[in-house]
């Protein structure tokens, strides 16, 4: 979806009027994500998930809101269990990077991402050049604020009335595809992101929901975990 945006804005030749976006505060958000497509053959595909998500300066905390009876490590086979300075013998590791929480890091303007499961007490840190295998992007801008403040301060003002004090409708349509995004100004995130096709061949929504700012950070007692790389779980 970020990457549709960036598409219709280039083509329509907004994105060079950008303005840098101000300080944004820090949010706990409930984000749910929803897929409507229909296929060549007749069929729609629809599909819904939720996400959590913790914004603080500097920090990005998102992880998957999953079912009561889903187990988070139903994926990971991680043999029988040894001490930490001990190796299994013939141990076997998945990596799911949608069931474990993301963390993503900006230190001195160098984006890093790792991945921390509470559970076994590992965080699992991710090279740049893996970025794209656990589907993210590298852009701290799309993490922190979910669009980059410049590309949607470039889309224009839409017709479509807002009903929420401070946020405001954006719009971009080229080729029979469009892009709407309600803007908060002052919180500095979509509040929705809609895209699809006029031909209704498909379409996304993204909506977005303030929860109340917990207290503790996740990322903050690490000491005790162990630390691995990425490519220790490649088979």
């Amino acid at each position: 979806m970020k990457s549709t945006l960036l598409a219709i804005l280039l083509a329509t030749g907004f994105a060079a009027h950008a303005q840098a976006a101000p300080a944004a505060p820090d949010l706990d958000l409930r984000i749910t994500y929803y897929s409507r497509v229909l296929t060549p053959e007749g069929v729609t595909r629809e599909s819904r998930y939720d996400e959590k998500m913790l914004r603080r300066p500097g920090h990005v905390w998102v992880e998957r809101v999953l079912a009561p009876a889903t187990d988070a490590h139903a994926g990971h086979d991680h043999g029988a269990r040894a001490p930490a300075n001990k190796k299994v013998a013939h141990e076997h590791k998945h990596f799911n990077p949608v069931l474990i929480p993301r963390h993503v890091i900006l230190e001195k303007d160098t984006v890093r991402v790792e991945y921390i499961d509470a559970h076994d007490k590992v965080v699992v840190s991710i090279p740049k050049v893996e970025f794209e295998n656990v589907n993210f992007d590298g852009s701290w801008e799309n993490s922190y604020y979910l669009l980059d403040p410049k590309q949607v301060a470039a889309m224009p003002l839409s017709k479509q009335a807002s009903t929420v004090p401070g946020a405001r409708w954006r719009e971009v349509q080229k080729n029979g595809n469009f892009q709407r995004v309600l803007w908060d100004e002052q919180k500095q995130i979509p509040l929705m992101i809609e895209s699809g096709d006029l031909a209704n061949t498909f379409y996304r929504r993204v909506d977005v929901k303030q929860e109340p700012l917990s207290k503790g950070q996740p990322w903050s007692n690490l000491k005790n975990f162990a630390q691995r790389e990425y490519s220790d779980y490649l088979d």
